[in-house]
């Protein structure tokens, strides 16, 4: 991704460094904490609390230079993000709020409670924020076998994903299901959120190509990549050694890929509605 010398953007809030203190509590099992260490997007109500205490990490200058490089990158990507939905919805005539981002290290407070890492990224629409633990850099090339800047690229669009359904009212129509439904059935609502969230990523990265021209050959494929590696099928299956459909919160890997993929391709916001979608 063609991403040195770009603007940065000014929404960002970097926490690095601080220690947000969890409180105990939250009754997530050992299962559900670990399948959350890699998922994204994942609601930090339901991942609240874990691994109170936790040593912060200790950096080398090199590591520091290395992660300051990455905090850069996010604030260009955001920036791209930015660019992109201010004239899509302009064109739509409504106006984009343009979510913050809080880079933090090992835990946070959000307005949604608070988190550690072991959530991965995540968006919290009480506070309209998106929060990423650098490390999950590390997390993605290293433990989930998906490398390169647009992998990561493609975390940050994901989770202004989930912004974009916020302002447009979609996650508060989800939310409000979640006393009515069974456990199941809102899973199978929540997967329709995250997929939709894998489609506005695919759109962004439709635009900014068009706008900018930063994406570089295999950046797509190291997005698909990141995309297969964080379908709930694949790591229930990594994690349990089995597979447990009615769990599922994000999406097969098949599911994720063909949602980013349709979104890049068309590059259409309409062309998003996964809830009435088989796929």
């Amino acid at each position: 991704m063609r991403w040195q010398g770009r603007r940065e953007s000014g929404n960002v809030e970097d926490r690095r460094g601080s220690r947000g203190g969890l409180v105990a509590g939250g009754g997530i099992g050992a299962i559900v904490i670990a399948l959350l260490f890699y998922f994204l997007g994942g609601d930090p109500s339901q991942v609240m609390n874990t691994q109170p205490g936790a040593a912060q990490r200790q950096m080398s200058p090199q590591e520091q230079a290395r992660e300051d490089e990455a905090a850069s990158f996010v604030r260009v990507v955001l920036a791209e993000t930015e660019d992109v939905w201010n004239k899509i919805f302009s064109e739509n005539n409504q106006q984009y709020k343009e979510p913050r981002l809080v880079l933090f290290t090992d835990m946070v407070q959000s307005a949604c409670g608070n988190a550690s890492s072991a959530s991965g990224p995540f968006y919290c629409p009480a506070d309209q924020q998106v929060y990423i633990d650098l490390s999950f850099y590390d997390e993605l090339k290293n433990n989930l076998n998906a490398p390169g800047d647009f992998a990561m690229a493609y975390v940050i669009a994901h989770e202004v994903g989930h912004h974009v359904q916020n302002l447009l009212g979609i996650s508060e129509k989800v939310q409000h299901m979640r006393g009515r439904l069974s456990e199941t059935e809102y899973n199978k609502l929540s997967v329709k959120l995250e997929l939709q969230a894998d489609f506005l990523a695919g759109v962004w990265a439709h635009h900014t190509q068009q706008m900018a021209g930063i994406i570089e050959p295999g950046d797509i494929e190291e997005a698909l990549n990141a995309a297969n590696a964080i379908g709930d099928d694949r790591l229930q299956q990594q994690s349990r050694g089995y597979v447990v459909p009615d769990a599922f919160t994000h999406g097969t890997s098949a599911q994720r890929v063909y949602w980013f993929k349709k979104g890049f391709q068309t590059g259409d916001i309409n062309q998003g509605d996964t809830f009435n979608s088989n796929q």
